[in-house]
């Protein structure tokens, strides 16, 4: 990629290093890697109990919420890269508008998830499926985590918005402290009094309202002494429905990618119980790795946002760069780990000899997933910073449209082993196609004035 000497404005430009990368990816890979940890955790305490239809309705429960609250994951990752690119263009008063105008939004739809929750139930449990038994469990979860959702999607524009100011520290404790408090309560609640499913659902309704407190008690502190946007610009039309443009896409691709995941729940449960269970435990795996990932991919959000904020071409090339470098390097690394520790890993989260025998038949697909999604992750980062949210849309739909066909193919003549390999080849897809049109959005992006 070559560099336009009139892209360049000194004023703006800054340097990618090695260090600075790390910077923002070590604390919020730490911060993320809590996130699948609260969901093995929940599996785990769930499982000692010896019931596989609990973490069957543990697994199906955590899907519709995905579905649910993923489907308004741009608050973050919008939120992300808006942020990030006043901030390049050093426009203090649209980096405050951005977070009302997310917060605003955080708001209406986490109180329209509580009125709509019934047919958002029974829709999810159709599509779902699963044993009489699972789906009661669900139930039971649904009916009180429900009330998290103002505050966790208040949480996504709170999160975003520290992350696009490149405050990972900051990330990093709010991400700990609501998921360690989640953790700690689901154990008491569940382990200490006697709760069961209902209790890890009381443990996220209680963690969501604390760390969003929290957030905006820090948000507060960080802006002491400062002027906040009025109304009117932080309603300014032609902004808004730029953010709404951005968070339609990002929604799409969202809910693209949690109806994926679904589909696999879903044709796991067809497979019974302890199948699902199995490819439940298996699939946490995944997650862990997808977050372990992530937090380079947030390195490469704000600094491929700041980039085009600035519009400096040089820091732009050298952050896809250096992220990718280090996350093929550390996906091969957790693929190793896999692999070797993954019998031990099973054996932990279950008690249940039949679904022991089976996640182990299946773990080697679930130790190659950071391989095959090492490449997605990394540039769902550069598209979210850049705001390239149509060319992110369409190449998930086109990867889902894969992902199915490669489903029904290979299940007939593989089981579940084509399941699995479906998921693989899906994985490729996203991260194959977004990274063929980078360099062609970059040399659009970069244009001299």
């Amino acid at each position: 990629m070559t560099t336009q000497s009139s892209d360049i404005r000194p004023d703006k430009a800054f340097d990618v290093t090695h260090r600075s990368v790390l910077a923002i990816a070590v604390p919020m890979t730490l911060a993320f890697l809590s996130t699948p940890l609260l969901g093995v955790v929940d599996t785990a305490v769930i499982g000692r109990l010896g019931d596989a239809a609990l973490v069957g309705g543990i697994a199906i429960g955590g899907v519709i919420f995905d579905l649910v609250f993923t489907t308004f994951n741009f608050l973050r990752s919008g939120t992300t890269g808006l942020t990030a690119q006043a901030y390049g263009a050093d426009d203090q008063s649209e980096i405050k508008a951005t977070f009302l105008r997310a917060l605003f939004i955080a708001a209406i739809a986490g109180l329209a998830v509580i009125l709509l929750q019934k047919p958002f139930l029974e829709i999810g449990l159709t599509f779902m499926g699963g044993s009489a038994d699972v789906q009661s469990a669900t139930r039971r979860y649904f009916e009180i985590r429900v009330y998290s959702a103002p505050f966790l999607l208040a949480n996504y524009a709170i999160l975003g918005w520290f992350l696009g100011l490149s405050r990972a520290g900051t990330g990093l404790f709010l991400q700990l402290f609501l998921n360690g408090l989640n953790i700690a309560l689901s154990i008491w609640f569940v382990m200490g009094l006697g709760w069961s499913i209902e209790g890890v659902a009381a443990a996220t309704v209680l963690s969501e309202a604390a760390a969003c407190l929290a957030g905006l008690l820090l948000i507060l502190r960080a802006a002491r002494g400062s002027v906040w946007p009025t109304w009117s610009v932080v309603f300014d039309r032609r902004l808004i429905l730029r953010m709404m443009a951005i968070n339609r896409d990002i929604m799409i691709r969202s809910f693209s990618l949690l109806f994926a995941f679904a589909f696999f729940t879903a044709r796991s449960a067809a497979q019974g119980d302890v199948l699902l269970a199995a490819n439940a435990i298996l699939e946490k795996f995944f997650l862990v790795g997808g977050y372990f990932l992530d937090g380079l991919a947030t390195a490469v959000e704000q600094l491929a946002g700041r980039a085009v904020g600035a519009r400096y071409r040089p820091a732009f090339d050298r952050a896809v760069k250096l992220t990718t470098l280090w996350g093929f390097a550390l996906a091969l690394g957790l693929a190793l780990v896999y692999f070797l520790a993954g019998p031990l890993l099973v054996d932990l989260m279950t008690v249940s000899p039949g679904v022991r025998e089976i996640g182990r038949i299946y773990l080697p697909w679930a130790a190659l997933t950071p391989l095959f999604g090492v490449l997605a992750f990394q540039m769902d980062g550069v598209f979210i910073g850049a705001t390239w949210s149509r060319d992110m849309r369409n190449m998930m739909l086109l990867s889902l449209a894969v992902y199915i066909a490669a489903y029904y193919t290979l299940f007939p003549l593989m089981g579940n082993h084509g399941l699995w390999l479906s998921l693989e080849i899906f994985l490729g897809a996203r991260g194959i196609s977004l990274a063929a049109m980078c360099r062609h959005r970059a040399n659009q992006t970069f244009q001299p004035a």
